[in-house]
């Protein structure tokens, strides 16, 4: 079988490459380039702070595995279809995703289709992520699983994921742990064996990311009353507590960001609990389309434990309802449903109640 990898230069990618070639199949290598040093965007902070080094370690990858190598230039659409949209969302008030969108629009959409137009003729397409990606003759319908790794699992960023995208993808690393893939590298004399993962998420001074004058404002309890004052609501997120430098008798956190007053709201810990929360955007994978309520576990953010739910889907929105009460759900990012280890499906959270 002819395999399109998307390697980075680190060994999760490496690895996949490597399994791959193993088994027998025809791999071909190639590498997305999402940064652009005249454009600033989240892309010139991931996959490590040497870009040029990533993109020969990669090289260095395939060649070793005796396969080719393209690097892929996608720059000017990440900066437009993810990028863009971070910002616009972020200045808002709000906390969007850009993995969820470079997931769904750059690496398994464009980067694929590019792949293609270039003339790299393959059957299926294989990332190094952390996931699983079965097909239940049951159903009729592929199911995108938790990895055995649940700790780096990353099913959380990919539930966008389409029939006929999951269809044509491979993720061979969704059996193994990181220990088992680090061993794997050492066991196989892999280049980038020892090489220290890299981030996903930006971590520099938003300010100067989006290149904006601050636009400071107030900070405010339920009531109205001002305790401070802010450099900007795209600094706060919902159930945040560090940062707000405000003295009070019980700490406070962000319970609410209200653009058109420019203000940040406060409140104590049982403040920032709630019962449910209205998502829109959704896509179903597990489930073709349900109509009538069900219940399931449901993950608000990458790092947290999915908690038991009671799902009501509507045609344009779906209505999530907690079990028990829980704290900070931040418009705009995702929520993300399961049954165990499948993946039903996932929305944009719009706000919650």
């Amino acid at each position: 079988m002819n395999i399109l990898v998307g390697v980075s230069g680190g060994v999760d990618s490496a690895c996949a490459l490597h399994m791959l070639k193993n088994q027998g199949h025809n791999v071909i290598g190639a590498m997305m380039k999402i940064y652009n040093g005249e454009i600033k965007t989240l892309a010139n902070s991931c996959y490590g702070t040497d870009k040029q080094k990533e993109i020969e370690d990669a090289k260095k990858i395939c060649e070793s595995l005796d396969c080719s190598f393209s690097l892929i230039d996608l720059a000017l659409e990440y900066d437009k279809i993810v990028f863009q949209e971070f910002k616009k969302l972020y200045l808002q008030g709000l906390t969007p995703n850009p993995c969820v969108l470079c997931n769904k629009f750059i690496k398994f959409g464009l980067f694929v289709k590019k792949a293609e137009q270039l003339g790299l003729e393959f059957d299926k397409f294989a990332t190094g992520h952390y996931a699983k990606n079965i097909f239940n003759a049951e159903t009729n319908r592929y199911e995108l699983r938790v990895a055995k790794n649940t700790k780096k699992d990353q099913t959380y960023f990919l539930y966008k994921l389409s029939q006929e995208e999951l269809s044509k993808i491979l993720f061979p690393l969704g059996s193994y742990t990181k220990d088992e893939v680090r061993n794997y590298a050492l066991n196989n004399n892999i280049l980038v064996a020892q090489k220290k993962d890299s981030q996903d998420f930006y971590k520099g001074d938003y300010n100067e990311l989006f290149d904006i004058e601050v636009d400071k404002g107030e900070i405010k309890d339920r009531l109205g009353n001002v305790l401070g004052y802010h450099n900007g609501i795209f600094n706060y997120t919902i159930g945040q507590r560090k940062g707000l430098k405000i003295a009070y008798k019980e700490p406070l956190y962000v319970i609410d960001i209200d653009k058109s007053t420019n203000s940040v709201i406060v409140g104590v810990k049982n403040e920032t609990y709630k019962k449910g929360l209205i998502a829109t955007d959704f896509n179903w994978i597990a489930l073709d389309n349900p109509t009538k309520p069900f219940e399931a576990q449901a993950k608000i953010r990458s790092s947290s434990n999915p908690v038991d739910v009671i799902v009501y889907p509507f045609e344009k929105e779906t209505r999530i309802e907690f079990k028990d009460k829980i704290s900070a759900i931040a418009p705009a990012q995702s929520v993300v449903l399961y049954n165990d280890d499948v993946v039903l499906g996932g929305g944009t959270i719009k706000k919650s109640y």
